[in-house]
């Protein structure tokens, strides 16, 4: 009777031991895998569900494109799109079904609230994402989260070489919200990164309300280029106020905000002769290069009422990790079907910390990555509208 229990007290011990052994520690899902696996959390419904449409949409083609060329070694991948709709709380649930259906990589989150909570997640089991779209400065925060878009921060840096390229020895306006980090975070970015031979007229606003902007636009009448980091509300605002009062040859540029500002209920932009414009990765009205090949395939399978950055974005996202995780094939490593998501995280840091790059992607012809995780490509001036003629 004693050594019937103690058998059955030990086996007990062996099966809870057992069952720590595969619960502490990183998770590991992909034993029975057939294919390779990508993951994604997004608002697939909802206010924001034409970014998650988009990435889901787009990230499909670039899966479908791979698998028609024969895959990574003979070997196809699989994509999972999950709806998080732009909410935080669901992101844990889409995380844990998606390693249990086989996940080794992830392209993150759509958008940023959410991709706070995924971060974390990644980073106790070693996951690697490159998300397409999520722009918080601390998405990458940890060594296994990456971005093809431009960071919130970055995109001060990023038009600061836009005007040094085309503006240097020149007089431009920049008009921002001084008390809102995004846009106060992206001026202060871009005044550090500017030539000095650049003069900037600055001025800015508080009220989140605020309804007349007629003491900014005399302070900037006389630019012929005006900078604004602001979101798409108060900017509609600004160039319905000052639409008669510069002349049509003003530029407006603004950065990511201005995602819409073409589409905002009450306001009509073709009223405003001035040319309005925004820093981007991405041309949607390309007539030529790897954008129009995008364009031209998107249009075609999904048409153009979701066609936007995020989903060229995505698109290159599945076209930089498998062609990492090739790259890593041809130097002689070990990638089978059957990799955990932790070991190939560790592949794929150390292409990406180590000089990886995507050439031709939609979104560049030369994309690469520094070591904060923060995505290195030319920005383009992506024309909103253009000046009345």
């Amino acid at each position: 009777m004693k050594t019937t229990r103690i058998i059955a007290i030990a086996l007990c011990l062996t099966m809870c031991l057992g069952l720590l052994a595969g619960c502490g520690g990183k998770n590991d899902y992909t034993a029975n895998n057939t294919e390779f696996v990508i993951g994604v959390s997004g608002p697939l419904t909802g206010g924001a569900a034409i970014y998650g449409t988009a990435v889901a949409n787009a990230a499909q083609i670039a899966v479908d494109e791979i698998n028609a060329a024969g895959g990574l070694n003979g070997v196809k991948f699989k994509f999972i799109a999950m709806d998080d709709k732009h909410d935080a709380t669901l992101v844990s649930g889409n995380y844990s079904a998606m390693l249990e259906q086989g996940m080794q990589v992830s392209l993150g989150t759509v958008t940023t609230a959410p991709g706070m909570e995924f971060k974390n997640l990644a980073k106790d089991d070693n996951v690697f994402f490159l998300t397409p779209s999520a722009t918080g400065d601390k998405i990458p925060e940890f060594d296994n989260g990456y971005q093809m878009c431009f960071a919130d921060g970055n995109q001060g840096k990023v038009a600061a070489e836009f005007v040094n390229a085309n503006f240097a020895g020149q007089t431009i306006g920049a008009f921002y919200k001084s008390d809102e980090d995004y846009s106060k975070g992206i001026f202060t970015q871009f005044m550090s990164s500017l030539d000095k031979s650049v003069t900037v007229v600055e001025t800015s606003f508080t009220e989140a309300g605020a309804t007349d902007f007629s003491t900014q636009i005399d302070t900037l009448k006389n630019c012929k280029f005006i900078f604004m980091p602001i979101y798409y509300q108060p900017a509609t605002l600004f160039l319905t106020q000052a639409k008669d009062i510069f002349g049509a040859d003003v530029v407006y540029y603004g950065c990511d905000g201005f995602d819409g500002i073409d589409s905002q209920e009450g306001f009509d932009i073709n009223t405003i002769p001035q040319k309005v414009t925004m820093l981007s990765h991405f041309n949607s009205k390309a007539t030529e290069g790897a954008a129009k090949e995008f364009i031209d395939k998107y249009v075609a399978k999904h048409g153009s009422d979701t066609l936007n950055q995020f989903g060229a974005s995505a698109y290159d996202c599945v076209y930089a990790i498998y062609g990492a995780m090739k790259k890593a094939i041809d130097e002689g490593e070990k990638i089978d079907v059957t990799i955990s998501a932790s070991d190939l995280c560790d592949i794929l840091k150390a292409q990406f910390s180590g000089g990886y790059t995507l050439t031709n992607g939609a979104t560049g012809a030369e994309i690469k990555w520094e070591s904060n995780g923060y995505v290195n490509k030319a920005a383009i001036q992506y024309i909103i509208k253009e000046a009345n003629g």
